[in-house]
């Protein structure tokens, strides 16, 4: 006969291995047997008094109600009175604003243009003179080998993006125009890696086709003018477009541009030195100098 192991040989407690029940397990501070003594498990009195405190919360907070939340205030649109005010002392701070990119011809200024993202103009214009020079036209810089043409745009960084958009930009510029930059909004959006604040930029500082550029400064001092409390670019410009008088749109867009870089800074704005004070609400503005 064979032997049974110490494990088989174990006694054990029956109430323990009735069907469904489970084995006692040893409260904190208690033997086994001192629970196997009081015939309850260690985990239905914790669940017990879980159940009560969960209990006590609910009343407490029972006859409570929610604050209720501060709603946001319907942005209206800006005095017209207001908005003239500023185009005059704007026009007058920045009489010959215009587009800091050099530029001999609308190729020149898109394919800088695209060169300016997450860049200075400064950079852009230190590394165009090369880059026309060795690729004068759309069809040069489309056929352009890659290696080459990062090389020498590595300097305005995301240089592999920004090879890609190029060689593909001009490739279809000289697919679908004959090697000429269109002159409408919807043909500049068409091409590969131009959006509206690109073909904006071509239009106004090349062709002469008023547009409304929203860059960082622009958005941003729009918001705090109190202009629009959109983020988005694309509405920024759809919410300036009928408050700003066409003809101006382009130099609006570098009056803003100049005045964000000069004076209403994204941290400090010197508002002490602003010339715009008087007619500026300073949304969102919390600290100046």
């Amino acid at each position: 006969m064979p032997r049974k192991s110490p494990r088989a040989r174990r006694r054990t407690d029956p109430s323990s291995r009735l069907p469904g029940g489970r084995r006692p397990r040893v409260a904190p501070g208690r033997s086994r047997a001192k629970a196997r003594r009081s015939g309850a498990h260690p985990g239905i009195a914790s669940h017990a008094q879980g159940a009560r405190r969960a209990a006590s919360r609910s009343k407490a907070g029972r006859g409570r109600r929610p604050a209720p939340q501060a709603r946001r205030a319907r942005f209206a649109p800006p005095d017209p009175a207001r908005v003239t005010a500023l185009l005059e002392q704007l026009e007058r701070l920045y009489p010959q604003a215009t587009t800091a990119l050099a530029f001999r011809d609308p190729l020149e200024l898109l394919v800088a243009t695209i060169l300016s993202a997450q860049c200075t103009d400064e950079r852009v214009n230190q590394v165009t003179p090369a880059l026309f020079e060795r690729y004068p036209d759309a069809a040069a810089l489309a056929a352009a080998r890659v290696a080459d043409l990062e090389a020498l745009i590595r300097p305005t960084g995301f240089f592999r993006a920004k090879t890609r958009s190029i060689r593909a930009c001009c490739a279809e510029i000289v697919s679908r125009h004959g090697g000429q930059v269109p002159r409408t909004l919807e043909e500049l959006t068409a091409l590969h890696g131009v959006g509206r604040k690109t073909a904006n930029v071509v239009l106004g500082n090349a062709f002469g086709i008023p547009g409304i550029v929203v860059d960082t400064h622009v958005g941003r001092l729009a918001r705090r003018l109190d202009l629009t409390d959109q983020v988005d670019p694309v509405k920024v410009e759809h919410a300036l477009m009928p408050i700003v008088p066409r003809e101006r749109w382009s130099r609006f867009s570098h009056w803003l541009i100049l005045h964000g870089r000069r004076v209403c800074v994204a941290r400090r704005p010197r508002c002490s030195i602003c010339p715009l004070a008087p007619h500026c609400p300073r949304v969102g503005v919390t600290d100046s100098q």
